[in-house]
């Protein structure tokens, strides 16, 4: 037998930690504040990201790249100097779902082509089918997939290269050297064309668009190079500030060039226009972006300042999403702990549709996984109802949201003002037995998972009494009999629902005398008759000739049933 509800708080087994605060809460025997039906903490289907986890096998990482191919999440690295028995530096190959090494490719070329071991700086493209292209210090370009024993490169002739993209074709990469831009081959990296600027920090390719933008943080400037003629064509001037960059990157999907300046990213149109600004929280600096052409966001990683003793510097990064088309923030910043940027820069990558996103941290020497979380959303309401007392009730709500949100139900006894949870009640349908003082109650549901709490609208229990068994008045009402001296009332006969039958009347001498008492009627037990059966009234009993014969005033009837003899009379001969 199902147990009725208990007024009771439960556990909520697979809920997530924000409806584990309400329950909480709920278990100390508190109620729980009234949510004025359908509501929670966030909007409906409101996104965050969580971290879940966090890989630490990877040296000091300085990039990342997840494989459109293969699904591998390729990350570059440094060495970690207070680990001088081991040499972390090199290209490393992870399972994305667990962060599982799979293979490190440490060996790469130098200049005279001997192997050795090498930290990888910079991810430049992805290998057709599995692998990537990358740069090494100090003007090494290589390429890997894993599984290989060694990369192979070759070095770039000139200064060192200080900053390095995918090129214009699959066979090509570009390079900086200074504020010297060249197109290199990447297998021999033999120089194809170049082109002097005035300046320059870094640049970024829009190969669909036969665009390169190179920025120049010192002078305050973007350059606009033409792919096809390699000059420059355009100059695009920048917002003034202390001289702090952080990237330059292309989406790929409508050609707006983001720059991270100083504590903003200024953001103009593939034609150059300034399209708008994004700024961050106390000294937090832009560093890294990525884009996602399926949901159409960009995702910026800021890193603190890391000097505490200026004002708002706490230490902390965040992860901000934005619409690429209109600059909106679509996420919750999530809080980074301990990025800065006083150990390098971070980076980032993001997986098709941005279900996770890969964040580096250059301080811990780790890549943060996270995930993409949706705040539950109610797509069914429990409905009013109405029963009687003793039958069973069933509740049932319904909610979409990432991860799947759990749920608890929770019953209010004054009209929604105050809320307790139902005990052991955390599955979308909830049902128990009805009782009278359920009646008035109302029931809802709350969902919710990592990224909030949502709460169905108030479903009303009324409980009726069940339909009662009870005795009545038969059809006939009540009944006469008895001879011409005198009459006798009849008891009323059952109801129809089964009530007791009613006892016959008395029977009247014809001459007028005391009447004869009826005979006691037989106890009739309480039966339910055929809804077509009629109750017939008690039929009165004949009386016997002899017994209409009135004796003697002083004469009394014996107890024994019967007409008296005549011959038993006092005082007769």
């Amino acid at each position: 037998m199902t147990p009725r509800h208990p007024l009771t708080p439960g556990r909520t087994g697979a809920a997530s930690a924000a409806l584990a605060l309400v329950l909480a809460a709920a278990a100390t025997g508190s109620p729980v504040a009234a949510a004025g039906g359908e509501g929670g903490d966030v909007p409906p289907g409101t996104v965050t990201y969580r971290p879940v986890a966090q890989f630490t096998t990877v040296g000091k990482p300085r990039d990342l790249l997840l494989h459109p191919d293969s699904k591998k999440l390729y990350v570059g690295s440094d060495d970690l100097p207070e680990t001088a028995d081991v040499n972390e530096g090199g290209l490393h190959v992870l399972n994305p779902a667990d962060g599982k090494v799979r293979s490190t490719v440490g060996q790469a070329p130098g200049p005279t082509g001997t192997l050795g071991r090498r930290a990888v700086r910079q991810l430049l493209a992805p290998l057709p089918g599995d692998g990537a292209v990358f740069s090494y210090p100090l003007r090494g370009i290589g390429t890997a997939k894993d599984g290989d024993a060694a990369a192979a490169g070759a070095w770039v002739p000139g200064a060192a290269v200080t900053h390095a993209t995918a090129g214009l074709t699959p066979s090509t990469a570009l390079v900086a050297q200074g504020s010297v831009l060249s197109e290199i081959d990447i297998a021999t990296a033999a120089v194809k064309r170049s082109v002097t600027l005035a300046g320059g920090d870094g640049f970024a390719v829009d190969a669909a668009r036969g665009t390169v933008w190179f920025t120049d943080i010192g002078n305050r400037r973007m350059y606009r190079v033409d792919a096809a003629a390699f000059q420059v064509v355009a100059t695009v001037e920048l917002p003034a500030g202390e001289g702090f960059g952080g990237f330059t990157e292309v989406d790929p999907e409508t050609g707006a060039v983001w720059v991270g300046l100083d504590s903003s990213v200024v953001v103009h149109d593939a034609a150059g226009k300034r399209l708008g600004t994004l700024r961050g929280t106390g000294t937090d600096m832009p560093r890294a972006v990525g884009f996602d052409a399926t949901t159409h966001e960009a995702f910026v990683v800021w890193q603190d300042a890391g000097d505490t003793s200026q004002p708002g510097s706490d230490n902390d990064g965040a992860l901000t999403v934005h619409r690429t088309s209109g600059l909106q923030e679509v996420v919750r910043p999530v809080v980074l702990p301990g990025i800065h940027v006083q150990l390098g820069s971070a980076a980032v990558a993001v997986e098709p549709g941005g279900a996770s996103v890969f964040v580096s941290d250059p301080v811990a020497a780790k890549v943060i996984r996270l995930e993409r979380a949706t705040s539950p959303k109610v797509t069914r309401n429990p409905a009013d109802q109405t029963v009687t007392a003793g039958s069973r009730v069933s509740l049932t709500a319904e909610a979409e949201g990432t991860p799947r949100p759990g749920v608890a139900w929770q019953v209010s006894t004054d009209e929604g003002r105050t809320w307790q949870t139902v005990a052991g009640a955390t599955a979308p349908t909830y049902a128990f037995t009805a009782a009278l003082s359920d009646s008035g109650r109302r029931y809802r549901a709350q969902f919710g998972n990592e990224a909030g709490v949502s709460r169905t609208a108030a479903a009303t229990l009324t409980v009726t009494n069940a339909d009662p068994t009870t005795g009545g008045s038969g059809d006939g009402g009540s009944t006469t009999a008895g001879g011409t001296g005198g009459t006798g009332s009849a008891g009323s006969a059952g109801s129809a629902a089964g009530g007791s039958g009613g006892s016959p009347g008395g029977t009247g001498a014809p001459d007028g005398g005391p009447a004869r008492p009826a005979r006691p009627a037989r106890p009739v037990l309480p039966v339910r008759p055929a809804a077509s059966a009629a109750v017939r009234p008690p039929v009165p009993r004949p009386v016997p000739r002899e017994a209409a014969r009135s004796p003697p005033p002083e004469w009394r009837w014996p107890r024994s049933r019967g007409a008296p003899s005549s011959s038993r009379r006092p005082g007769g001969c």
